[in-house]
């Protein structure tokens, strides 16, 4: 057997376990889990939830816009708004004015939803925060972003 040479981690760490990275990743299937439970509730999904929340924010966004912002691919973009507007929560024309982009829109019942959901979310993002303290939030998401932004996201 070759002699390894052992691969310097980027800071200080016992094991894997303390690794950013991980961290993030524990951080992130914890809230996925909670997220999921709280949607579970108002009969969506978390890719649901995004997809209205955007669409709250930016009637009118295409497909490809949608899946960029809920970190889906537009394959699963697809399912997610067959879904929506199956359950009367969305409304796209059936066919596109030009090239293949349907815009979509909220429906009221699904502006009742996502209001009823977003709560829920709220609470969610308020117990996940509170553990973080009020001082040091503005400066965490900062680093947030920064450590997205360092990996092209």
């Amino acid at each position: 057997m070759e002699d390894r040479k052992p691969v310097a981690a980027p800071h200080p760490a016992q094991d894997v376990t303390e690794h950013v990275g991980y961290r993030l990743k524990r951080a992130h299937a914890a809230l996925r889990a909670a997220m999921d439970g709280a949607l579970r509730e108002h009969g969506l999904t978390v890719p649901q939830y995004s997809c209205l929340e955007l669409l709250d924010l930016r009637p009118g966004l295409s497909n490809a816009e949608l899946a960029r912002g809920a970190f889906v691919t537009r394959q699963s973009m697809n399912v997610v708004l067959r879904g929506l507007q199956d359950a009367g929560l969305i409304a796209r024309p059936a066919t596109a004015d030009h090239g293949r982009a349907r815009p979509a829109r909220l429906t009221a019942e699904g502006q009742r939803r996502l209001d009823a959901a977003r709560s829920a979310v709220y609470a969610v993002e308020a117990r996940m925060i509170d553990a973080v303290p009020r001082p040091r939030l503005a400066a965490l998401l900062v680093d947030l972003e920064r450590m997205a932004g360092a990996l092209g996201g």
